[in-house]
């Protein structure tokens, strides 16, 4: 197997962009969303992008986990805007991204279409930042569109073990194709007190306001609908394969409370990737650059700046 699978993406034509234009934020996004003023709408492929950028320089794409939105960067993206233009996306379905094909929510297709809306919007990133499972799909993005560094915030880089490993997908499979399950849960989990103990049980303590945003997620049945898909679709086997043959540098930035992906997971794929380094942050959980944005922060912009002097 090719250790760094050719791009799957194609160049789109022009005729294709001038058929679309991005569209201002609608009504669907609440009045006091982070960074609400800069959103805009980008149609690309099958889907219809959610995408916020801010700030000047080399351009750095951030990518959430699975059930989240770009919302979870608030902190982070004043800190690093300072320094870089943040480009922060919505995945397929999720947030406030509408999802053109459900049949495109695993880590190859959701990185493949990223790809195309990277060319199609003439970005050029020097670095992917993602979180948990956004993590994996920064990756897997580097194989197809490389860059000069990617940094994952508790990636998601191992495997369900056990009869989770089997059991898990095929649950989520099965609910994702029951057509009531996205509303169903959305009444039962859109409660303040439901959403609270959902994020507690990541081993993190966020604010009110991140509370409410992710509140205000999980109401959506188009959002959950999205989260399902993926992770009926996720499957993390090629990847990690892969891992020893990616040479890009990469900084796994880890919370040791982390109760979703426990840090040892970063911790083995740092010793597997050649160009990898793990940092742990004790106390935090799974929300760590929600909860501690400046200690993320911080590493992030080290890190970054090494890599700028080595290749400037």
């Amino acid at each position: 197997m090719c250790p760094c699978p050719g791009p799957t993406h194609s160049v789109l034509p022009p005729s294709f962009r001038a058929r679309w234009t991005p569209d201002m934020a609608p009504d669907e996004i609440p009045a006091n969303w982070p960074f609400r003023d800069v959103s805009r709408f980008v149609r690309c492929g099958t889907h219809r992008w959610h995408v916020q950028e801010l700030g000047a320089g080399p351009e750095l794409l951030l990518l959430h986990g699975a059930g989240a939105s770009t919302h979870s960067f608030r902190h982070l993206v004043p800190l690093l805007q300072r320094s870089y233009r943040v480009i922060a996306v919505d995945l397929p379905g999720q947030g406030f991204t509408s999802l053109g094909a459900r049949n495109r929510c695993g880590l190859d297709d959701i990185a493949s279409d990223l790809a195309d809306l990277i060319v199609q919007e003439g970005w050029s990133p020097f670095a992917f930042i993602g979180h948990s499972a956004g993590a994996a799909v920064a990756l897997r993005l580097a194989e197809l569109r490389p860059v000069q560094a990617v940094i994952g915030i508790n990636a998601a880089l191992g495997q369900f073990e056990g009869l989770a490993g089997w059991l898990f997908p095929r649950m989520a499979q099965l609910l994702s194709v029951l057509p009531l399950v996205p509303e169903i849960f959305s009444r039962i989990a859109g409660t303040p007190q439901q959403v609270h103990r959902l994020l507690a049980s990541t081993g993190s303590r966020i604010d009110a306001e991140g509370e409410a945003q992710y509140l205000a997620l999980v109401r959506r049945p188009s959002h959950v609908a999205a989260t399902l898909a993926m992770m009926a679709q996720w499957n993390l086997d090629e990847l990690i394969d892969r891992l020893g043959q990616i040479h890009v540098p990469c900084l796994l930035i880890t919370g040791s409370a982390d109760t979703a992906v426990p840090a040892s997971t970063s911790e083995q794929a740092a010793k597997t990737m050649p160009e990898a380094i793990w940092v742990d942050l004790p106390r935090y959980g799974h929300l760590v650059h929600e909860e501690a944005a400046d200690k993320v922060a911080a590493l992030i912009l080290d890190f970054l700046s090494q890599h700028t002097k080595d290749t400037g």
